[in-house]
């Protein structure tokens, strides 16, 4: 079995961790425009594909995510909606007053000249490094790697501080930006580490 092989999705119906890549880890998300872009876009496949996400980090230029899909069609919805979300992407930068247009466009252009398939530009890396949540403790190591993101990065001192992730609602508060289905055995257990992480 090849690296490439070793991750991809065999198992539409399984939970998987997965990661979204900007290409060149270009620091889009550090813009909140951007950021609201894939929010809002999580939130119509919630609603209309049957996308289930359990948690999710946003950070500059990449999202970690635990998500499956209740038709078994968890690769298609991923696909649409990184196609989608690049596409509007692409275009609010071009049409927001974006001091770093000009440079972040001719990124994207030139990733999008390396691969056939792409279109003209190329937001997201191809690769989504899913990997498939077989046990409670992968899925809480997974969880706590996505929650402690933002404290490993200095932006904030608690998981739960920052805006853009599931850590606040996994810690029983009420003010989120985005909805997830609580895995609600496994919260319990997120909700004591991170108070006692605190």
């Amino acid at each position: 079995m090849t690296f490439a092989e070793g991750y991809k999705i065999r198992d539409e119906s399984a939970t998987h961790f997965v990661t979204f890549t900007v290409v060149d880890w270009v620091d889009a998300f550090s813009r909140r425009i951007y950021k609201d872009v894939l929010v809002d876009s999580l939130r119509f496949c919630q609603n209309k594909k049957g996308l289930v996400v359990n948690a999710y980090v946003i950070m500059t230029n990449h999202a970690h995510l635990i998500l499956s899909a209740r038709d078994g069609n968890l690769s298609d919805i991923i696909r649409d909606l990184k196609k989608y979300t690049s596409r509007v992407i692409i275009e609010t930068i071009k049409n927001e007053p974006e001091s770093r247009k000009t440079w972040m466009l001719h990124q994207f252009a030139y990733h999008a000249s390396k691969h056939s398939r792409n279109d003209q530009y190329q937001f997201w890396t191809h690769d989504n490094h899913p990997e498939e949540v077989f046990t409670e403790d992968f899925f809480r190591q997974k969880l706590r790697y996505i929650h402690e993101n933002p404290v490993r990065a200095g932006y904030v001192f608690r998981p739960e501080d920052y805006i853009y992730s599931s850590a606040a609602q996994y810690s029983g508060l009420k003010d989120y930006v985005f909805e997830v289905t609580l895995v609600r055995r496994r919260a319990q257990v997120v909700r004591d580490h991170l108070h006692n992480a605190s």
